[in-house]
């Protein structure tokens, strides 16, 4: 009986060791528990705040996207708009240059035929000044035979007259 009052004494001791270590263990557990459940608490806190600010990070990130967007498509608008204009422009000088370059070549024909023009009148006008200078020249010449053969005849008819005049006085003084 004694016997078998230890041997039941030891295994009451060994159960309540072990109850107490199961015990230690679930308070240890429990603690864990404890502090996992207040890490997941925070966690979630955590994550809530995350979301939110993930939200409204989203949110304000719409608003520029759609701004930003806004603003490009304005841009684009504007640009396309000065490109309408500047090609618009741009036609309008190149016919206005296509213009000045036709008229440019106009005149350049223009002045090449006035400048034959004028050459062979310089020609023409060269050809009928020597014409009339050689004319001129030899029309002098004539003249200026004219006269000496006058002034000769001149001579003759003053000595003819002197003569006459000679006669009539010796026929005067011979009367």
């Amino acid at each position: 009986g004694v016997f078998l009052y230890n041997h039941l004494q030891q295994k009451v001791r060994t159960a309540e060791a072990l109850a107490q270590k199961y015990k230690q263990q679930q308070e240890a557990l429990s603690a864990q528990l404890q502090v996992v459940y207040e890490h997941r608490s925070r966690l979630e806190r955590s994550l809530q705040k995350e979301r939110g600010e993930h939200k409204k990070t989203k949110e304000d990130f719409l608003v520029y996207k759609l701004e930003a967007q806004e603003a490009l498509n304005k841009e684009k608008q504007d640009s396309m708009n000065r490109y309408g204009a500047l090609s618009s422009q741009h036609k309008i000088l190149k016919n206005q240059h296509d213009d000045v370059k036709k008229q440019l070549l106009d005149l350049q024909l223009q002045h090449n035929s006035l400048k034959l023009e004028h050459r062979k009148t310089l020609e023409s006008h060269s050809q009928k000044y020597a014409q009339l200078q050689q004319e001129k020249d030899s029309e002098v010449t004539s003249l200026q035979d004219t006269v000496f053969k006058l002034r000769e005849e001149s001579k003759l008819l003053r000595k003819a007259h002197q003569e006459v005049h000679s006669q009539l006085l010796n026929a005067q003084v011979t009367l």
